[in-house]
């Protein structure tokens, strides 16, 4: 922990109970995610139900972490770089909540797909999905370690992860232009995929909070963002 203990050694206790807290939830969100793609690589419904079920309680940590840190606030009075570090861990709390959320539409979504007509194999999905699960990897470690260069790393890999969304929004779209009975199928793909970009988008939220925590400041330059979807454009194939 950054700064030098303080006098009432339960304070120091205080904080630390909290970071370990947050590392824990980080680490369910990011179990989320994985239990999310395998089931979806390996059709597995049980898999995907199981991941369902197991995000009450991460939203029950979340809760914990916010009393952790009202009483902190409370009962401590925290300034400077304290304060940074309570509300950093009410921020990253609130964010790791959506992360779970997120990995259990995947999983949602697998069990959906399991009803709908099949379609090839995506290879670009758990391509992702390990992308995603090295940046919430990443971000954990740079949180325990008061990492803000670790932090930054990750904050500019956010651009690959939609670079890969772009590419299998593109093929999901002429998939569904070449033959409607796939349309259910690749809805409920491309919105799993959104839900894997979103997740990288999280993760450089934290980054920034990490960043801000650790040196008071947030990146200067422009966060790095390629997600072109929202102005794709696909051509109606011929003949039809």
């Amino acid at each position: 922990m950054s700064g030098t203990g303080h006098t009432v050694a339960s304070y120091d206790e205080d904080l630390e109970a909290m970071r370990n807290a947050i590392i824990e939830m980080g680490g369910m969100a990011e179990q989320q995610l994985d239990s999310a793609v395998r089931a979806f690589v390996g059709k597995n419904v049980e898999l995907a139900a199981q991941t369902v079920a197991a995000d009450a309680a991460i939203d029950e940590l979340e809760h914990t972490i916010d009393s952790m840190a009202i009483r902190v606030l409370a009962l401590r009075s925290p300034v400077a770089g304290d304060l940074r570090i309570v509300i950093s861990a009410l921020k990253i709390a609130s964010v790791l909540e959506r992360v779970a959320d997120y990995a259990t539409n995947i999983a949602k979504r697998v069990i959906a797909l399991n009803e709908a007509a099949e379609i090839r194999q995506m290879s670009t999905l758990p391509r992702m999905g390990e992308l995603v699960q090295r940046m919430i990897s990443d971000t954990l470690k740079a949180y325990a370690q008061e990492d803000a260069v670790l932090a930054l790393d990750v904050w500019k890999r956010d651009q690959e992860v939609d670079q890969l969304y772009n590419s299998m929004f593109r093929e999901l779209l002429t998939y569904m232009m070449e033959d409607p009975r796939s349309i259910t199928s690749c809805t409920h793909l491309i919105f799993m995929a959104k839900n894997i970009e979103r997740i990288g988008d999280h993760m450089t939220n934290i980054a920034e909070i990490i960043m801000y925590q650790v040196d008071g400041a947030l990146p200067t330059e422009a966060r790095p963002k390629a997600d072109k979807t929202s102005v794709t454009m696909i051509e109606q194939p011929s003949g039809s």
